[in-house]
């Protein structure tokens, strides 16, 4: 029965409170940013907006972006709501200001060519065009409860501000043919991996009979894994800052991690375990920690590396009102990493309750052993296409491990609906008491035990096969849809027009800014546009 989601007034209030506090935030960087003198001389208005927009687009990825990271531990119950926004928070900033990097790339992901843009003026009215784009669809994306990918937004920005500033062939289309492709690597390799390591814990451990003693041989092999997985990506994306290693070094220290973590979980998991029942629900209880571990640890890289989406525009704009010109890389002051860490953490306490409960309730039902295998997902999946130098994003990834677990669950059921019909099938005109008694055995057998079973029962009876209309038959009428079908082309539909929707914001929003600036008449805009144009 659907509820009135009419808003309360205690819910109008709420909404004030969170807008009123963002607000004061961003009050808080104008009267900063006022204090700076980017060029030695006045206050600089074009930095006092950009630190501003900077500060917005932290907020909204706070908003939007880290619910992917602690979404599933959410939903599986592993975190509360509160619990989980507590430890985003601290380990997004920790991130951001231990190891979010000196240095940023003035053009994201060299999707245009900045030669091509050698007046400062115009390359500030770039860089603001594509954060506040950027900034303002993943504000509607939050709004409308997509989790979209960060990155892709400020691509889709600079490339659409590059595009209304030098022509179309400013822009390097076979890297935008790489970030498309993404859209569809992302959520499949994450998808298949999180499916993935779901069928083998079911295998190993949740299909036994004993499943507490494949859960205390099992489970520390797992969570050693994952010990390793993490290690070597933390190492590898989240440390890149503090020291420098490639992938054999990073997957040495890794290994070497995971085989001490094996023999101390080992020992702690049969020590807690003692007077567990025999049930799955008791299995779960085994990867309530490590996933608190997993929630926090992808935190603190997301905020290493994501954090330069929010402040690397704003860190390339004052360094070309520092310099006056423009540079391929900008170092990122510690005021701009600040802005890009607080604006994160807020954004995520204000707002960011929305899209947790989207990745962690709304597409499919999460437990604790499900979350586990979306965090090795998202670990595993980035260490794999930072090797193969794919452009993957981790949004993608953890929706994507979220829908694979649960069309795995899907089919595991279907298809074992369908066994069950013909089990039933083969022994039809036979005593009931009979069937009854090996449907019995048949359910509390292990999963080999049923191959067993169902090879001799195929032995002896031909009959116990399924034409192809009756199994498309009993596709339709066993469907189980464990998967929300609405939530899925929503997020969908929200992937695939991200990149052009911020690209024609940005676009529309240069021409603004250009036209405010115009209004200074200043003579080298003037002449930069007159040389742009002979580029187009």
């Amino acid at each position: 029965m659907e509820t009135d989601s009419a808003p309360t007034p205690a819910s109008e209030k709420r909404d004030f409170a969170r807008i009123g506090t963002a607000l004061l935030f961003l009050i808080g960087i104008i009267l900063f940013a006022s204090s700076l003198r980017p060029d030695g001389t006045g206050v600089s208005l074009e930095l006092i907006i950009a630190a501003v927009i900077g500060g917005y687009m932290a907020m909204n990825i706070g908003a939007n972006d880290v619910a992917n990271n602690v979404g599933p531990a959410v939903g599986s119950r592993a975190l509360t709501l509160v619990g989980a926004i507590i430890i985003a928070g601290i380990f997004e900033a920790a991130g951001a200001l231990i190891a979010g990097g000196d240095v940023v790339s003035t053009v994201k992901k060299g999707i245009i060519n900045p030669a091509l843009i050698d007046n400062a003026r115009v390359f500030i009215a770039l860089m603001m065009a594509a954060l506040f784009a950027g900034a303002l669809w993943l504000n509607l994306a939050t709004a409308f409860g997509a989790p979209v990918s960060t990155t892709h937004a400020i691509v889709g920005g600079v490339l659409g501000a590059g595009i209304a500033a030098g022509g179309v062939g400013i822009a390097n289309w076979s890297q935008m043919g790489m970030i498309a492709a993404s859209w569809i690597i992302s959520p499949v390799i994450g998808g298949a991996i999180a499916a993935g390591f779901l069928f083998w814990i079911k295998r190993s451990i949740t299909y036994r009979t004993d499943m507490i003693g494949a859960g205390r041989r099992m489970v520390p092999i797992m969570v050693s894994l994952m010990v390793f997985a993490f290690s070597t990506y933390l190492i590898m994306k989240g440390l890149k800052k503090i020291i420098q290693l490639d992938i054999l070094q990073a997957a040495g220290i890794g290994l070497a991690l995971a085989i001490v973590s094996y023999f101390i979980i080992k020992s702690l998991i049969a020590k807690h375990s003692a007077s567990f029942a025999n049930r799955k629900n008791s299995i779960n209880k085994l990867f309530t920690i490590p996933l608190i571990f997993a929630a926090a640890l992808l935190s603190f890289a997301h905020g290493a590396n994501d954090v330069a989406n929010a402040v690397g525009p704003l860190a390339a704009i004052a360094e070309a009102l520092s310099s006056d010109g423009v540079a391929s890389k900008a170092p990122i002051p510690f005021w701009v990493m600040g802005i890009g860490a607080l604006g994160i953490s807020i954004g995520l306490a204000l707002f960011g309750p929305k899209l947790i409960k989207t990745v962690g309730t709304e597409i499919t039902e999460l437990d604790q052993m499900r979350a586990f295998c979306i965090a090795m997902a998202a670990a595993i999946t980035v260490i794999i296409a930072s090797q193969l130098g794919l452009p993957v994003s981790s949004t993608h990834i953890a929706v994507g491990g979220v829908f694979g677990v649960g069309f795995l669950r899907e089919y595991i059921k279907q298809n074992y609906a369908q066994t069950i019909h013909a089990i039933k099938k083969c022994h039809q005109g036979k005593d009931q008491a009979e069937v009854q008694a090996f449907m019995t055995e048949f359910e509390a057998s292990t999963f080999e035990e049923k191959r067993v079973q169902l090879a001799e029962l195929k032995k002896n009876n031909t009959n116990i096969g399924l034409s192809k209309d009756e199994r498309k038959r009993l596709k339709k009428e066993l469907r189980q849809e464990l998967v929300k079908r609405s939530a899925l082309m929503k997020i969908a539909a929200a992937w695939v027009i991200t990149v052009p929707a911020s690209g024609i914001m940005a676009a529309i929003l240069f021409f603004v800014i250009k036209g405010i600036m115009a209004n200074d008449s200043n003579p080298d805009l003037e002449a930069s546009e007159a040389r742009i144009e002979v580029t187009k």
